[in-house]
Parts: C-alpha cells; structure tokens; sequence
C-alpha cells in the first residue's frame, strides 16, 4: 500500500511549544458564525460569545503557560496572539523523525481546545457550525512585528466594516 505523505507547512527548525504566534481560524465555507460587524463594532452571536468565553477560559486554565494579549472574533474568523511562557520548552531535541515532544503544551493543544469546546456547544445547542479543517500560524520573531500584529487585529472589524459597506 503507497501512503499518500501531504509536506507540512511547519518550520523545521521550531519545536511549536515556545515563543508567540499569529493564528487565525476560519470558519468552514467562511460562514458567519460568530456575528456581524456593523459601525465598526462586531456584535456575537450565541455561538461567538461561546467562543469569547472559550478564549478567556483558556488563558485561566492555562495560568501561567500562555497568555492571549490580543484577539479578535470576526463573523467567520478570529484572530488571536498566543504567547507560550514556558522557557524550557525550547531546549528539547526535535531532530529524530519519530519525535513529536508533548501535546498537551503546545500550539496545537491550545487550539484544538479551543475548537473543540466551541463544536461541542454547537453541537448541544443545535446550532449549525463547522470549523474549516486547519488554521494559520505565523511564529512572531520579534518586539516590532508584534506591535503591527497587534495593530492590524484591533483595526480588523474597522476593516471589516469599510471593506463591506463600500
């Protein structure tokens, strides 16, 4: 049997359990999930406040691993920084093939926690809702680059807002 191997786009050379991200979730089909935008202020529906609540709720769990400084939830997207505090978790070796480190402390870990919550309350409250299958992530490298991520996701409904009502 030939297995079909898809390349990752992850960097090589990053073990994805350290440093801050850039991600950004979209909904499948780009639906409108989680609200409208209207004046340049995004009003949730049910489903976004969950999701609202989802994020929060992370950063509590989570104390002291990661931090969420900046999020933004769309109608059919968020975007979100996640810095991981965790020092020590840059000093493991990923270079055999077959290691994967732990995957309760990672980029991964966080999201798929945060999708699945959100699926589930979807899925007990008889919304419909789905996820689109993956999500971006950029690794922040410096104090800069988080300074205009930061400016473009609080200007994103702004955005939002100009880009829809022209």
């Amino acid at each position: 049997m030939k297995f079909n191997y898809r390349k990752t786009p992850r960097a090589q050379w990053h073990g994805y359990m350290g440093a801050n991200y850039f991600v950004t979730i979209c909904t499948k089909g780009n639906e409108p999930y989680f609200g409208i935008v209207k004046n340049e202020f995004v009003y949730l529906t049910e489903i976004g406040e969950f999701l609202q609540k989802q994020i929060e709720d992370t950063i509590n769990i989570r104390r002291g691993e990661i931090s969420i400084p900046c999020y933004a939830i769309m109608p059919n997207h968020i975007h979100l920084i996640v810095c991981f505090h965790n020092e020590n978790v840059l000093e493991q070796n990923y270079d055999e093939v077959t290691s994967f480190g732990p995957q309760r402390k990672n980029l991964a870990s966080v999201i798929r926690g945060i999708k699945s919550s959100v699926k589930k309350f979807a899925n007990d409250n008889n919304i419909p809702f789905e996820w689109q299958g993956r999500y971006n992530d950029r690794i922040i490298r410096d104090h800069n680059e988080m300074n205009l991520i930061s400016e473009y996701i609080e200007n994103n409904p702004i955005k939002w807002d100009l880009k829809n009502n022209l």
